[in-house]
Formats: structure tokens, sequence, C-alpha cells
């Protein structure tokens, strides 16, 4: 049986996708092109559970230890996680075997301390590249030759999979600042795209939440990231 809190929340969660909806749909793009990730560290495991009722199995978390504490709740088993924040290298091999996406990768020494964790594991890790489009010196992220360096690389990482390019906005600036970052974003995919190894598939782009995904869809956005707006009026 349902709650109002349940019910509060299938009311926003189809809120949001019926704004991702409309977003792809303006920007010339199919709605089915953009991955809703949604964010749950505000909340605990019920609540998050019911994001999976409501058929919203991509969870994401930006701490390792939140994520692994929900992994292991059989109110979620179901879902399929993401990690969307900063990686330490010693929370790795703990983290490998719950994700099926890292967002947030953002040096050499965080990509290979995956690949030896992945190898280890006998798996391969799929993961983004985080990029600082922002220019915000508090924000993770390489920079454009950053990127380029790690792509020459790339064929020494035997187990990781390198999907794609995450970013955030600027927390100052507002909307246009962030559609600037985003396509920043975009630009650098497509500028390095040729470059890369024939294994790395540059074709997520990681980019969006509650107050800038729509921007993030005009601009290329495959994965939107979104939390507070699924969990508002909750009280």
């Amino acid at each position: 049986m349902m709650t109002n809190l349940d019910h509060k929340i299938a009311e926003n969660l189809a809120r949001v996708r019926q704004r991702i909806y409309q977003a792809a749909e303006s920007a010339g793009r199919a709605a089915d092109d953009v991955q809703l990730v949604a964010v749950t560290k505000y909340v605990d495991a019920s609540l998050a559970a019911v994001l999976l009722a409501g058929g919203c199995q991509v969870l994401g978390e930006s701490r390792p230890q939140q994520l692994w504490n929900k992994a292991a709740d059989p109110q979620l088993n179901q879902a399929r996680w993401h990690l969307i924040g900063h990686l330490q290298r010693n929370k790795v091999q703990r983290t490998l075997p719950l994700v099926d996406l890292i967002h947030s990768v953002d040096s050499p020494r965080l990509l290979q301390a995956i690949d030896i964790a992945a190898a280890e594991q006998d798996r391969s890790a799929r993961v983004l590249l985080e990029i600082n489009c922002s220019g915000d010196q508090a924000k993770h992220g390489l920079t454009a030759d950053g990127l380029k360096e790690i792509l020459a690389q790339l064929p020494t990482y035997s187990h990781v999979e390198v999907c794609g390019l995450m970013t955030m906005a600027a927390r100052k600036g507002g909307a246009s600042t962030a559609a600037r970052n985003f396509a920043a974003l975009r630009q650098l995919r497509d500028q390095v795209a040729p470059e890369c190894p024939p294994d790395a598939r540059l074709t997520e782009l990681s980019m969006g939440m509650s107050q800038d995904f729509e921007a993030a869809i005009r601009e290329g956005a495959t994965l939107v990231r979104v939390g507070s707006l699924l969990f508002q009026g909750l009280g």
C-alpha cells in the first residue's frame, strides 16, 4: 500500500520524466537517448525503493559508503548503481563489484587503481572521465590536456572500458553559464573522439542535475543526474 510520501515521489518522478521528454523533443532528440540517474543520497533505502517500484532502476550515489549501505539493502537489490561522486583509490576495491558505471574518474592514478582492482576481480569496469569544464578550482576533473594524456594511455588499461565524459556546471553564473559548460564538454568529446583508441567509446555524456538538466539535454547529455527534484515536497 502506497503512503502519501510514496505518492509524492511517484508524482515527482513522473514530472521529471515529462521534463526530460520535453527537453529532448525540443532539441530534436529521442527521449530514450537520455537516461535518468536518480540520485538517492538525500533519502533512505525505503524511499529510494519507491523509485524502483516506479520503473527507475538506475540509482546514483555520491559517496561510496552510502552506496555500499544501500546496495546491501534487500529493498534495493534490483537497482543498477552508478557512483557519481569522488572516488578515493582506497575505496575502489569494495565499490567496483556494486556499480554498473563510475562517472567520476578524475586522474590517471584513479584509473590505474580501477584497472588493477578490475583485473583482480576478473571483471571489466565501465567508467566516465570527469572533466572540469567550469574552471572552478574547487571541483574535481581533468583538463582538456589531461584528458588527451589519459586517452593516449588507454591501451595499457585492459580491464577498463571508457564510455564517455562527465562534468559539473559552475556553481555561479546560472543557466547560461551551465549551458556553456555543457557545450564545452560536448565540443571536447567531438574534438578528441577521432583520436581515441578503438576500444574507447565516448558515446556517453553525463551532465546536468536538478537545476540544469534541461540545458544539458539540449547540449547532448545522455545521462542526467537528478536528485532533489525527485524528493521535493516530502516535508
